[in-house]
């Protein structure tokens, strides 16, 4: 009789970790955001828009790959930014904007909502792929945050790949910083100029430049902030976040991307987020823990506490973005409050969603 109870208690787990598996794994979804700001139709040209749409595309197919494969949602959310910090389309690694100084500093950071573990790095200016140093931050190191020639030294001992500062020029970058310099001020991302002063934006001389930067040359003052959210199998959510911050900027400024609790949070209990907006405004809304806390304390869906902070809260406070998130069953929320952001997601079918204006 004892071997029979413990047989059938045998059989009786297995069964519900096997249905807990599948339910986990038909719940995996990927969330991405390649910044937000004043991108309307009207300043759209079809070709910049095919071009932001297929790197969206491989960005999200890429993460996708690792999930369906098995593979953890801190994986995931790395390869993903990986494809949009490789682009010149995005303000973010190849593509980050110069600050006053003509000099790239890149932020970047990872949380993982299982541990509450997280890593983060500030004001680099030789690291490739920030996220990937993010990462290593959080899994090697006691810290969380590392900055400059630190983080630089700690990314070279950890193996991540090192580049001269030129790799991250780019011509669309530095005419706008430029064109910021001329009107002493500092530009976000993602606004575009207006129709007739596209002429004036390009270059006549442009030297050797890839198709995707042919393709950005009307810059302005845009939110380029990068992002990640996932959900893996083992139902685990992680966010992740990298940018170049501000054209223009001064002081060795750092925004929100790097802050944990403001423009990265993860926790398997609510959700995930990654946040791209006017960096001061997020860090002083403590924004990813926000609506955290929201979906924890008072019970709102990640819908309603996305839209509760960034269409309520910022926008009384004047802080113009938006954000992902991501909860634990696998509901999507990307609200805004700005003219458009680049977003996306996909789910267990593989169908890929990608939008990029308000309507």
């Amino acid at each position: 009789m004892k071997k029979l109870v413990l047989l059938a208690l045998f059989f009786t787990a297995t069964y519900s970790q096997s249905l807990f598996g599948q339910s986990a794994k038909d719940k995996i979804t990927l969330v991405i955001h390649g910044g937000a700001g004043t991108i309307t139709r009207k300043n759209m040209s079809p070709e910049k828009e095919k071009a932001y749409r297929e790197k969206l595309e491989e960005s999200l197919r890429t993460g996708y790959a690792v999930l369906q494969k098995g593979g953890t949602s801190l994986d995931a959310v790395e390869a993903a930014i990986h494809v949009m910090e490789d682009s010149p389309l995005f303000n973010a690694g190849k593509g980050a904007v110069f600050t006053h100084d003509g000099k790239n500093e890149m932020d970047a950071s990872i949380m993982d909502g299982a541990t509450l573990k997280a890593g983060a790095i500030a004001g680099v200016t030789t690291i490739r792929n920030p996220i990937s140093t993010a990462r290593k931050v959080m899994d090697k190191s006691v810290h969380v945050m590392l900055i400059g020639k630190g983080a630089e030294e700690f990314a070279k001992l950890q193996g991540e790949t090192i580049v001269d500062p030129s790799y991250f020029y780019t011509e669309t970058r530095w005419k706008a910083l430029q064109n910021a310099l001329k009107e002493e001020k500092v530009e976000l991302d993602h606004t575009e100029k207006k129709k007739e002063e596209k002429t004036k934006e390009v270059p006549k001389k442009v030297g050797k430049i890839s198709k995707e930067e042919k393709n950005m040359f009307v810059e302005g003052k845009k939110f380029g902030t990068v992002g990640c959210v996932a959900l893996d199998q083992f139902g685990n959510l992680a966010a992740g976040t990298s940018t170049g911050g501000m054209t223009n900027k001064k002081w060795n400024r750092v925004g929100d991307a790097p802050i944990i609790g403001a423009g990265t949070y993860a926790n398997n209990a609510t959700c995930a987020i990654s946040a791209t907006g006017h960096g001061e405004f997020f860090i002083r809304a403590v924004v990813g823990h926000d609506v955290s806390a929201l979906m924890e304390y008072k019970g709102l869906s990640v819908k309603e506490a996305a839209n509760e902070v960034v269409m309520n809260k910022l926008v009384k406070m004047g802080g113009e973005g938006g954000l992902i998130a991501l909860d634990r069953n696998g509901n999507v929320a990307m609200p805004f409050n700005s003219e458009g952001m680049y977003r996306g997601y996909i789910k267990t079918d593989g169908t890929v969603v990608i939008e990029i204006y308000k309507d």
